[in-house]
């Protein structure tokens, strides 16, 4: 049987199931949402004019309630229109009707974490966020949302202390060419069964009694992947170690958040499977925001931040320095992504400023400038996909400015999103091999979502 028919076999044993018992047995719930684009002026490789995409995502969700086994479902379709040769399109922007989520939860025994932990193991394909979702994340954001395949163990304790483990393959979005993703057209996403991730996470809250509401975290996470007939992979194996202390926004509060990761392993230059000369990996990211929330009117927050992710420095030696971004976020603590998006977490120095306010229960809004650059200037800008090899272009990538709104037009159900960004280039922008036309990238977006 096909994943659809295991799909709508599950679809008829719930609705049938729920037909014959007490209603509170299935739990349906969704989203709806609408997004349109526009960006003026490019920034990626040899890039020029305009572009725009119109966006629509639809979740349905179907879960029982019972304990200690609950069965879920969940349905994503994801589809674009009014791109052009110039749109950056694929399959993270586009995945007509598929699978996205499909699992058993089994509660374990009480007595396991502790008799006062709620604790569970998730089987089969899945979505993933852990905590500051640098890491691994269910992105909200882009039109695509990625899921994974295997178990992930949650224990959560009263006192706020977290445990996950996560043994997962991702979920690779199909189809991948140009021209059926242009036409929306649907095909089965598909395991990617010899790339492997597993982690441990684990966050202690109150972790000083004298500095109140400040949790440590301890975090490992792998990678490995090996080459099958549908994926070539560059054959990373990787170990990221990493620790974090957090403290949230509170009004009339100092708030605190220090994520620190080393990364080491090895892996090829390329997915060429005649590449087979291993590059060791020794790369590292740092990330610390400090802000202040006032006890005023619109509850204003001012907060500094600080990225940094290791680069390259020498293409031609057998190392590999660069921090990718594998699995986790990036618009939270960068920029508007999908067609915008400039900066990732890899071979970047950023220097931000950040305004967080909440005018009422229906608003927020928020305003985030940075200054960015290169943490090596021979290493790849990774969106614009411009390298320098010789490192003479400079490494500022220039200034980004990124503003966002939200209200809700009916709580909790109907919610109305805006907002605009710019890039103001800096030298490695416009002096780089193939460098984009023009000084500046101006983008602009718009959405609606309705929650059911």
């Amino acid at each position: 049987m096909n994943t659809f028919g295991v799909v709508l076999a599950a679809l008829c044993v719930l609705s049938a199931a729920s037909a014959n018992a007490d209603e509170s047995f299935v739990s349906i719930s969704g989203e709806l949402r609408a997004r349109y684009e526009t960006l003026d002026g490019q920034f990626r490789a040899n890039g020029s004019g305009g572009d725009q995409l119109l966006l629509f995502r639809s979740l349905v969700k179907m879960e029982t309630t019972t304990t200690p086994l609950r069965l879920g479902v969940e349905l994503q379709d994801s589809r674009t229109y009014l791109g052009d040769a110039g749109t950056p399109l694929s399959n993270s922007f586009t995945n007509a009707i598929d699978v996205l989520q499909l699992y058993a939860d089994v509660d374990a025994p009480p007595e396991l974490f502790g008799a006062d932990s709620n604790t569970h193991v998730r089987f089969g394909r899945q979505t993933v966020s852990i905590l500051s979702k640098r890491q691994i994340e269910r992105v909200s954001y882009a039109n695509v949302i990625k899921s994974y395949t295997g178990a992930h163990l949650k224990s959560i304790r009263p006192s706020g202390d977290e445990l996950h483990a996560i043994y997962v393959v991702p979920v690779a979005h199909f189809p991948a060419d140009r021209q059926a993703l242009d036409d929306n057209e649907p095909d089965l996403d598909e395991e990617q069964w010899r790339r492997r991730i597993f982690g441990v996470h684990y966050k202690r809250a109150n972790l000083l009694s004298q500095i109140a509401g400040l949790s440590g975290e301890l975090f490992l996470y792998g990678l490995h992947e090996d080459d099958s007939s549908k994926f070539q992979t560059p054959d990373r194996s990787y170990l990221t170690a990493g620790f974090r202390l957090f403290r949230p926004p509170l009004t009339g509060q100092w708030d605190l958040d220090v994520e620190v990761a080393r990364r080491s392993g090895e892996r090829q230059n390329s997915s060429d499977p005649d590449d087979t000369d291993d590059l060791d990996v020794d790369a590292s990211m740092l990330f610390a925001r400090v802000g202040y929330t006032f006890s005023t009117a619109w509850q204003p927050r001012i907060a500094l931040q600080y990225y940094s992710t290791s680069g390259d420095e020498d293409p031609n030696d057998d190392r590999f320095d660069q921090f990718e971004r594998l699995f986790g976020g990036r618009r939270t603590d960068l920029n508007n992504t999908s067609i915008h998006g400039p900066l990732t977490p890899a071979n970047l120095t950023a220097l931000s400023v950040r305004v967080d306010v909440k005018p009422s229960a229906r608003w927020d809004a928020r305003l985030h400038v940075s200054k960015a650059r290169l943490e090596s200037a021979t290493d790849a800008w990774v969106i614009a996909r411009l390298r320098d090899p010789s490192g003479q272009s400079g490494r500022s990538i220039g200034t980004t400015i990124d503003t966002r709104a939200r209200y809700w037009m009916k709580s909790d159900q109907l919610r109305l999103e805006f907002g605009a960004s710019a890039l103001l280039f800096g030298e490695f922008a416009k002096n780089a091999p193939d460098a984009a036309e023009g000084d500046r990238t101006i983008f602009a977006y718009s959405q609606i979502e309705f929650f059911f």
